[in-house]
């Protein structure tokens, strides 16, 4: 009786791809009429849209999550076929920024390690690569300033962003927790583990270093030493898991965002983020905030950062719903600008999910 089922399957799996050839000789001429057209190839909208389209139409008993899944590897492979892009990260390889852009670009592009925000930024600025991927905000941590202030001086615009799930593991060369006397990280995740690590590391002396992948490649060549860090770092370094999903709070999530030289076309589901700095006078943030409430945009966020140029003169980082593009967005930022010394869009880009 299985033996029949598996004849089904092969068949089935044979028909699978001989359709997934034929996706991609259709890709790669599109890739072709990209390429003279000066299009990207990363299209974030329009993957967005095939992935909605399937997810709609799917009768089950295949889940949605998983059926995006597929598709989001196979739009991965697709995009690489027309084109190797080039992404450079915040971080070595193994680093929650690395993992991060290999869940939006796939595993077959040139990823390229910055060793700060700055470093990406910069290597996306100069053409040594297509997209950048930085950390924005974590959700029990909060914004990341460096990320914000880089958008200051800086023309790039933010193409996607992503949510990531952050669940933090305690790696060591150890196999028992016992033998613990200190703890390597970034801040970050030490900030983040601080309960546990009271509860179950009390005594172990906590030693903040430059990234998770760096802490745990000195809790494998160091004894009694453990490094707080993802699970990837654990099979790329060999290191043992003490302890799994050890971060405070499970519903622990960063937000981190692609950048490139375009900003994408509309999805219909969209968000844009902008900057601006006021003159100091009383009101004048309230006032700031007025057309965003007349022409009915969400704010989903508002931050503030020191200008460094003039003492206690700031610029403001707002997060809206809704596209360059509308109408009801275009007449906000203009009314918005009336009262502004500076206004700039930093881009419109999918929902992340």
């Amino acid at each position: 009786m299985i033996e029949k089922i598996r004849k089904k399957i092969d068949n089935l799996d044979k028909g699978i791809l001989d359709l997934l050839n034929e996706r991609i000789k259709l890709a790669i001429e599109v890739g072709r009429i990209k390429s003279k057209n000066n299009e990207t190839i990363f299209a974030p909208v329009r993957e967005k849209e095939v992935i909605s389209n399937l997810t709609k139409k799917n009768t089950g008993p295949l889940p949605n999550e998983y059926l995006s899944d597929i598709f989001h590897e196979i739009l991965n492979v697709s995009r690489t076929i027309q084109k190797k892009i080039r992404v450079s990260h915040f971080g070595p390889e193994a680093s929650f920024t690395h993992l991060a852009s290999i869940k939006m670009f796939g595993k077959h592009v040139d990823f390229i390690p910055g060793e700060s925000i700055k470093d990406v930024f910069i290597e996306v600025e100069k053409g040594r690569t297509d997209y950048g991927v930085v950390p924005i905000e974590n959700s029990t941590e909060g914004i990341i300033n460096h990320t914000l202030d880089m958008f200051i001086d800086s023309d790039l615009k933010i193409t996607s962003e992503l949510f990531l799930e952050i669940s933090h593991y305690l790696l060591s060369r150890e196999t028992s927790l016992q033998k613990i006397t200190k703890v390597y990280s970034h801040p970050q995740p030490i900030a983040q583990t601080r309960n546990w690590l009271e509860r179950n590391l009390r005594f172990a002396k906590i030693v903040e270093v430059a990234s998770t992948p760096e802490a745990a490649r000195l809790a494998k060549i160091e004894k009694n030493s453990a490094a707080i860090a993802s699970i990837v770092a654990s099979e790329i370094y060999g290191l043992n898991i003490l302890a799994r999903n050890i971060e405070d709070n499970k519903n622990n999530y960063t937000r981190f965002l692609v950048i490139s030289k375009r900003s994408p076309s509309s999805s219909g589901n969209d968000k844009t983020s902008v900057m601006f700095s006021v003159k100091d006078r009383i009101g004048a943030l309230h006032d700031m905030l007025v057309p965003f409430k007349k022409y009915k945009l969400n704010l989903t966020k508002i931050e503030s950062r020191p200008t460094k140029r003039k003492a206690w003169e700031y610029i403001f980082f707002v997060d809206f719903v809704g596209h360059i593009d509308s109408a009801n967005v275009k007449k906000a930022l203009s009314e918005l600008e009336k009262g502004c010394t500076m206004l700039k869009i930093l881009g419109s880009y999918p929902v992340g999910e």
